[in-house]
């Protein structure tokens, strides 16, 4: 007795579709979840929401209830497909940390902004999704969306969300962007990643401002990458010296995570490192006007956090090198417009100059200085001296 000819179902045919076009666009891993597929995740938000361990980004409380169950964001989904690009670094990403003349810059930021990138090339999947699957609707996300990309990618067997919280892959490590398309059509999922941390803590214990509670638990308020791009204020205190030279963004924890060993360097050329941002010295970086930071971070994600707080990073990075040359550079900012890089500046100062020296600039300064945050600098650095 012949057995049946086995033929592909019409959503097993487009799985299969997906799955080629997606490669064919650069993306490394793309799997397939269920919208009901994380359902622990809408308490973890609740408790880490109310908690405070957002910090300061309020639109993750705006959009609690859609960010917290896909089917809040869009009712009709009935598959979520989760893609991921590689963008592993060519070399270590913590030998820079010994430089401290020089400006460390996490490795996801070292050319084009991957929000463009991914967009595009997920808005060229989808629209061929659409031609094949007629009929079905879709909607991209990337990032920005209230779209919880790393449970959702887990789900979809993707890899599993280490105790630093970010995704990790058994094939490509820590290195992956994340982008999702929900669509209405009916796709056999793929199965759920198991957790392969096991005893390991390295991410946990190479973080230098202690920002993890707990395994799988970040606090946003301690975390270098936070207080470098989304944190408008001054850089807390008891967090500068911790920064040392990191001036966007911060890579130690997923760096030291072992299964990078796999790891491969990203194919995508717009995000692999510019060389003018592998290693620019901070020197460099303190002679930014408004209009140079903007040149020279064009298509860059650090062109979004403006030149005041990226000079803030800067003059903190400049107050960790122990680098005296760089005193009359720090010493121009003193004159600038905006409290925030006066009074980075004042404490880079600090570091730098011996007592004396810095108390007679004090002095200077302080009898033209009209703003209370900038005055509480120059008093809280003449105390530490």
């Amino acid at each position: 007795m012949h057995s049946e000819t086995y033929r592909p179902s019409q959503a097993q045919r487009l799985k299969q579709f997906i799955l080629e076009e997606s490669r064919a666009a650069g993306f490394d891993l793309v799997a397939i979840t269920r919208p009901d597929a994380i359902p622990l995740a809408e308490e973890r938000l609740r408790q880490y929401l109310a908690l405070g361990r957002h910090a300061s980004m309020q639109w993750m409380h705006e959009t609690e209830d859609r960010r917290a169950n896909p089917e809040n964001l869009w009712p009709e989904v009935r598959s979520i497909i989760v893609l991921a690009m590689n963008y592993g670094p060519d070399s270590d990403p913590l030998a820079i940390l010994e430089q401290r003349d020089k400006a460390a810059i996490s490795v996801y930021a070292q050319n084009r902004d991957y929000h463009d990138i991914i967009k595009g090339k997920l808005k060229g999947v989808a629209s061929r999704f659409a031609s094949r699957a007629a009929g079905e609707e879709l909607k991209v996300f990337v990032d920005t969306a209230p779209v919880m990309e790393k449970p959702l990618a887990e789900a979809a067997g993707l890899g599993w969300q280490g105790k630093h919280t970010n995704l990790v892959s058994r094939s490509h490590g820590s290195w992956l962007f994340l982008g999702t398309i929900f669509t209405t059509a009916e796709l056999p999922p793929d199965e759920r990643e198991a957790d392969h941390c096991g005893s390991c803590h390295a991410c946990l214990d190479v973080c230098p401002t202690n920002a993890f509670p707990a395994p799988y638990q970040l606090d946003a308020r301690r975390c270098i990458s936070y207080l470098t791009i989304e944190h408008k204020e001054a850089i807390p205190h008891e967090f500068r010296k911790a920064m040392g030279n990191r001036i966007y963004g911060c890579d130690d924890c997923l760096a030291v995570c072992p299964w990078n060993k796999f790891a491969e360097t990203a194919r995508e050329t717009k995000l692999q490192a510019r060389d003018d941002l592998r290693s620019p010295s901070l020197a460099s970086l303190l002679t930014l006007d408004d209009a140079a930071f903007r040149v020279l971070f064009a298509g860059s994600p650090i062109k979004r956090i403006g030149r005041d707080r990226f000079l803030r990073n800067v003059l903190i990075a400049c107050g960790n090198s122990g680098e005296p040359d760089l005193i009359e550079a720090i010493e121009l900012h003193l004159a600038d417009p905006l409290p925030l890089v006066r009074g980075a500046a004042v404490w880079a100062l600090s570091e730098l100059m011996d007592e004396d020296r810095f108390a007679a600039l004090r002095m200077h300064h302080a009898v033209q200085e009209n703003d209370a945050s900038v005055l509480t600098e120059w008093h809280k650095a003449a105390k530490n001296q």
